[in-house]
This record gives C-alpha cells, sequence and structure tokens, in this order.
C-alpha cells in the first residue's frame, strides 16, 4: 500500500514510498510489511543479515538479547561495560567548593 500525504488544498494524494524491509541472508530476500516483523524473522535465522528499507540498512546477528555467566549466546565473552566507554562521564572529577 503506497503511503499518502495531505497538501492544504489538494486533498490527499498518493506519493511513492516503499513500505517494505527486505531480509537479506546468504544471497537469499525476505519481504516483511514491517520492521518488527523483518526483526523477529531474522532472529529467527540465527545468521548475519542485512535489514534493508524505507531509506536505511541495518547488519548484525539479531538474537544476541541474554547474558549468562558472562557469555554471549554464541559462546564470546561478554565484555562491554559502561564506566570503559568513550565519552564516559568522569568520576574521578573533582569537586571545587568556594569557601567565601
Amino acid at each position: 500500500m503506497p503511503a499518502t500525504m495531505q497538501t492544504k488544498n489538494q486533498g490527499i494524494k498518493k506519493i511513492g514510498v516503499n513500505l517494505t524491509y527486505k531480509v537479506i541472508c546468504n544471497g537469499t530476500e525476505h519481504e516483511c510489511t514491517t520492521l518488527d516483523q523483518a526483526m523477529a524473522y531474522a532472529k529467527t535465522l540465527n545468521e548475519f543479515v542485512t535489514i534493508t528499507g524505507n531509506g536505511f540498512e541495518v547488519v548484525g546477528r539479531f538474537g544476541v538479547d541474554s547474558i549468562q555467566n558472562g557469555k554471549c549466546p554464541d559462546g564470546v565473552d561478554y565484555d562491554w561495560n559502561k564506566a570503559s566507554r568513550i565519552g564516559r562521564v568522569k568520576r574521578t572529577r573533582e569537586l571545587i567548593v568556594d569557601d567565601e
């Protein structure tokens, strides 16, 4: 179904916007109507995929959503921590108090 837009004097007209999402895995494409459906489908594949549609592209392996005993579901060590990320708030910053 094409998207629609309404202008002040022209009423409603159809515009040609692609509202489908393609999940690409190992050269095979699967079309979905919503991003949620595309992500859910990608999660069932348990593979590295590309999702394209509506002017953007996202890549990755969907479904890595739980960490147990410091490991991702595929056995890779999970070592991300907020304190070591770039742009972190300095916890060592000293508070200067003016006693005047």
